[in-house]
This record gives C-alpha cells, structure tokens and sequence, in this order.
C-alpha cells in the first residue's frame, strides 16, 4: 500500500487529503484563522469549581472556558503542583528529579478539596472543542513525536500494546532506560518497533528541547507576571501532526500547493527523517490539486446522507445528538444465485469495508450503531464481526466493536477528539442565489465576456487564468475558432481556462498570474485577494 498526502491550502482554509493507493481514507478542513489545539499546553488560572461535577471550569483563552475533571488531574498532579511552588516568580531553575518522591494522587477526592479559584496550573487540551461544550483538559502533560512520547513528572517506561514480540519490547524498553534522564516518562510507540537506538536518541532530544522551551515560558511569564492565560505550547499545525503520526515507509510523496506550508513540511521532515525530504513536493500546477489528484471527486461521492459501494449497494449515515446510525442497503444489486444468505453476507461485507473506510473519513466519533443485513448463519456473522476489526486495525482513534446483536445491529464506540466531519456535496446556485430563477445558460458566456471586457478595457489586466465548471471549459476551448481564442484576439489576452471540479455550473472565478483571486466587491470593483 502506497499512501500520499494532499494539502490544497486556499486562502481562507486549508483542507488535507490522505489517499491509500489513490482512495481518499481521511480528510480534514481547516479555517485558517483557526488552529488545531489539542496538544496546546496552557499556563492558566481556575475560573470556577464546580462541586456537582468534581470538576473545575479553567480560562485557555477560548470562546468557553475549557473543563477539568478531577480524575483528569492525573496521577502525577501533586509532582506538577510542587514543582510550580519551586518556579516561584520565575527566577530559578528546577530539575525533575526533585519533585519525583511526590505521592501519587489520591483518585477518591475531591475537586472543591485540591483547587481554589485563581489558582495558576499547567493544563493541556485533549479533546477539541465541541457544539457547545468547550475544550477537554488535563494536567497530565505528554509531548508526542515520531516514535515516542515524553510524560514530564514521572520515570515510568511504556511500549505500545501494539508490539507483540516480547523480546523487542525488552529491547525497547532496555534502550530508553539507558538514554533517558531522570523524570521523565516515556511511552514508547509502535512505529519505534525495529528502530535503532541513535532514531530514538534523536526523537527523545526533540521532545526534551520542547519540555525546556515549555517551562521556559512559564518562567518568563511569571517572572514579567505576564496575564493568564499563557500559551507554552503550540502542536504542530494539522498537516505536520497527520504526518508525524502517519509518516512511514509506505508513504510516496507529499504534495503542497502552497510555499509556507511546504516549507513548514520540509522543515520538519528534514529533522525527524532526512532521508524521507524528497517526497515533500511543491505542487505548482495551474489545474486545483484536489483536482489533479482526483480528490475533489471522491469527496463528493463519499459525503453526504447516502453513500453508495460495489454494486449498487448504498450506506445511509444519519447523525443524532446521541450517536450515529448507519443503515446498510442493498439496492438495486442482482440477486446472487447462491441465495439470499450469500447475497446478504456479500453486501454487507462490502459495508464493513467502507464503513471503515467512512469512520476514518468523517472523523465519526462517540456511539456508532450500524444497522446490517439479516443473517441466519452464526458463520456468518462471525465472519461480518471478523471483518470490521480487521478493517479497523488502520484506524488510529481508539475503538471497541461489540458482534452483532439478534437484532443485526452492530455497535462501536469510537474515540471522539474534534467535530466529525460534514461537508456539503450539494451545489448551491451561485446565480440565483436559491430563488430558483437563472439567466438563460446560453447568454452565460455573454456575461463572462462582458467581465473579460471590463477587466481588459478599465482595469488593464489582460493575462490572467479564468476558473469554470469543467463542462464550460470544454465549451469555451471547443473547435479551432473557440469562444478562449475569439477574446484572446479581441482584446489581445493571455488568457487561460481552467477547469475546476469544485465550482457549481454557472460559477467562475478570476485569478492573476501570481494565482491571487481576482475577487468583485460590486460591479466594476475589482480587487485581488
């Protein structure tokens, strides 16, 4: 299996498309003015206990204040709270060690019996927020990299459950214990397994620098007494995240479209894998990469309440404030000759694969219940339930799957982090604005050559790259004499038609040589963008 990543970094979101052997299996949008923030870690103050809850309501800086359970204090609490003590103002120094004979924290207590209201703590997010919740927090810090993560506070070695070979875990384990310094923990994780010791060295160094540069933000914080709350942490942006954590030998290459973010990707490739760096490639192709790439399409097909697969089959994904429920149909799909039973199997094992494939996709999280085709044969069922979790090993969040029930009901929980993903496929009208009256289409090419006049003859741009529908496009470039070709003599342009699958029939849209939007505020306001 070959994976590639697709960033198309627009200018007010950045969207990013991981393909399996050319099959988009995860996709992620972004707002630009928007960050990732799980990771983020805070220097902040109590805002509020709640004494119903065992919990605390904690100012990050969001638009709600983020939540703190008591048992979400963790098991190191009392080594992070001495070793603030120790910080005082900011004008010394603590090493770990010092704070390690701390006793572990009491999980039977009580939140209104730990914090008081302003106090300063260390906190970082683990959930997203969301709807109308905000962000989940925690006080047990952890910092990942490529092959490990960093636990501050703590000597304690972990390896992934995921590395069956008893005697690498030893190795592993053996390995960390000779190159780590005292007070830090350490999960080791499964891509590690087979890894040299001068890998490990490099990630683990990479992950202590960051610890430093943590506390040294809260020295100065306190030592300028700085407003809470303060940000010591920021997680790499969404696309170097994805790729630290899906970075492996089966990716072939990394595509982006835009010059900084391809510079950030470089960067960090460089440092955590170099001999990796050549697959990060500037994409500078005129056609949109989701296009070239034939992303656009699969988006279009894989969202959206109904989903069709192999045959005819089709999904249909319902979400409800609770959970989400997935029907499984069969369509119109031809009987097979073995029977319904054979029938029924098939489709739904077909479900079970893009099931998966749809769990990844949207980012669905919480309680999934899937509603399958009935069965007689307790074979068979085994053999659907075999199927799911063998489809789901790929899938990082955490999950269970529990077997069908008599009902034919599979349920799964997923780990939920962020909002599950919801994009539109259907296309508004650009030119009616939803009355459900147009312009005949056939003058549609007069209202762009008026356009093409306006900024030709007023404005003075005259080479510039024209954005349609992929069916105008062939329209405008059709024959010898094309319309494309008429303006360029008309008006002595150097224009380009582009065409682009993510534009609605009627829709256009202008940009310069440079590939900056040429955007209208009001009829004859051009601006760029």
């Amino acid at each position: 299996m070959t994976s590639e990543l697709i960033v198309d970094a627009a200018r007010s979101e950045v969207s990013i498309a991981l393909l399996e052997d050319k099959r988009l299996v995860e996709f992620q949008r972004e707002v630009r003015q928007e960050h990732f923030s799980v990771g983020n870690i805070y220097l902040a103050k109590v805002h509020k206990i709640m004494p119903g809850l065992n919990a605390c309501f904690v100012n990050v800086g969001h638009e709600r204040d983020a939540f703190l359970h008591y048992l979400d204090l963790g098991t190191r609490y009392h080594a992070l709270e001495k070793y603030l003590q120790l910080l005082g103002h900011g004008d010394r120094t603590v090493p770990l060690e010092k704070v390690l004979k701390e006793p572990d924290f009491d999980k039977e207590g009580s939140i209104q019996n730990t914090l008081k209201v302003g106090q300063e703590l260390l906190v970082q997010i683990v959930k997203e927020p969301i709807n109308t919740k905000g962000p989940r927090l925690t006080t047990e810090l952890s910092l990942a990299g490529r092959f490990l993560v960093l636990i501050p506070f703590s000597d304690k070695i972990s390896v992934s459950t995921k590395i069956k070979s008893s005697a690498e875990r030893a190795r592993l384990k053996q390995l960390i214990r000779s190159i780590k310094p005292k007070g830090f923990g350490v999960i080791i994780r499964t891509v590690a397994e087979g890894k040299r010791v001068a890998e490990l060295d490099n990630d683990l160094g990479i992950l202590i620098k960051r610890w430093e540069k943590v506390v040294e933000m809260v020295r100065i914080a306190r030592a300028h007494q700085q407003k809470l709350p303060i940000l010591a942490f920021e997680e790499s942006s969404r696309a170097v995240a994805m790729l630290r954590d899906l970075l492996n030998p089966t990716y072939e290459s990394v595509y982006i479209n835009d010059e900084r973010i391809y510079q950030e990707i470089r960067d960090y490739v460089s440092l955590i894998a170099p001999e990796s760096v050549d697959i990060v490639k500037h994409y500078k192709g005129i056609v949109p990469i989701f296009d070239n790439f034939s992303v656009t399409k699969q988006i279009k097909t894989s969202f959206g309440k109904s989903v069709t697969y192999k045959h005819g089959a089709y999904l249909v994904i319902e979400q409800t404030e609770a959970l989400h429920v997935i029907d499984v149909n069969s369509g119109n799909r031809s009987k097979s000759p073995d029977g319904q039973e054979a029938n029924a199997l098939d489709v739904n094992l077909g479900a079970a694969d893009e099931i998966a494939r749809q769990l990844r996709l949207r980012d669905l999280g919480g309680i999934i219940v899937v509603d399958f085709i009935d069965m007689d044969l307790p074979e068979n069922r085994q053999k659907l339930y075999e199927r799911m979790v063998e489809n789901l090993k790929q899938d990082r969040a955490r999950h269970n799957i529990l077997p069908l029930s008599k009902f034919g009901l599979m349920q799964i929980t997923r780990q939920r982090v962020r909002p599950a993903m919801s994009v539109s496929v259907d296309e508004g009208c650009p030119t009616c604005g939803g009355q459900g009256v147009i312009k005949s289409s056939l003058l549609f090419t007069d209202t762009l050559e008026e356009k093409v006049h306006m900024m030709v003859e007023k404005f003075h741009i005259k080479r510039f790259r024209l954005h349609v529908h992929p069916f105008v496009a062939a329209y405008l470039n059709q024959g010898v004499f094309s319309i494309k070709r008429h303006w360029q003599m008309k008006y002595g342009l150097g224009v380009r038609i582009i065409p682009n699958q993510q534009l609605a029939y009627l829709q256009y849209e202008f940009y310069d040589e440079k590939g900056r939007e040429i955007s209208m505020k009001q009829e004859g306001d051009f601006t760029k963008s």
